[in-house]
């Protein structure tokens, strides 16, 4: 059973969506959320652009999800030169916060470690109580996890032969021509913007 969430930056969950079979793909799992129908019918009331930078507001996603003119994803490793794998990095960093928040609320709520030996209609309730007490607790409780930089928050779950099964085959995915001049934009904004990063690829 997956639970695929969407995070802010203060580490808090805006949305989570629990339940989809596990054998189905990330992409195939958003596909079939109401997030995503109101995605794609322009009603989450999205901001169009950012004044500060010209670019539109977008959601960071991974390789699994199809890219969109409002989801980033990284450019394939075959085709990498240093203005996109600068891009990726940028794009790695974004996407570490989202991972952090499920690491906090696994290494906090250990029951998410292991199988959740209940009947199936009942994970559904410890899953999304863990999510709504990560937030309570991430913005009531200074001690839930102080710096969240130095946070250590455990290993969470690994893969094993034991709990990971195939992945259905998902289709094909061609982005528009939209949306890789959207990634081509924040593309164009990363690279040049701090002279650090050169040395992080």
């Amino acid at each position: 059973m997956v639970l695929l969430a969407i995070a802010n930056a203060n580490y808090e969950f805006v949305y989570v969506n629990f339940g989809t079979n596990g054998r189905v793909s990330d992409g195939g799992v958003i596909e079939n959320t109401d997030f995503y129908d109101q995605l794609l019918a322009g009603e989450l009331n999205l901001p169009a652009v950012n004044p500060a930078n010209g670019l539109p507001y977008v959601f960071i996603s991974d390789e699994a999800f199809a890219l969109r003119k409002d989801f980033l994803k990284p450019y394939n490793a075959r085709t990498l030169d240093d203005s996109k794998r600068i891009f990726n990095y940028r794009l790695s960093r974004a996407r570490r916060v989202v991972e952090n928040v499920f690491g906090i609320m696994v290494a906090r709520f250990r029951v998410l470690k292991s199988c959740i030996n209940v009947k199936p209609e009942n994970i559904e309730k410890i899953v999304m109580a863990c999510c709504v007490l990560h937030n309570y607790l991430r913005r009531k409780s200074h001690g839930y996890c102080e710096d969240l930089e130095t946070c250590n928050v455990g290993e969470g779950l690994r893969c094993t032969d034991t709990n990971v099964v195939d992945l259905l085959p998902t289709p094909n995915r061609i982005a528009n021509a939209e949306a890789n001049a959207v990634r081509d934009a924040f593309k164009e904004y990363f690279n040049g913007s701090v002279p650090w990063q050169q040395n992080m690829i």
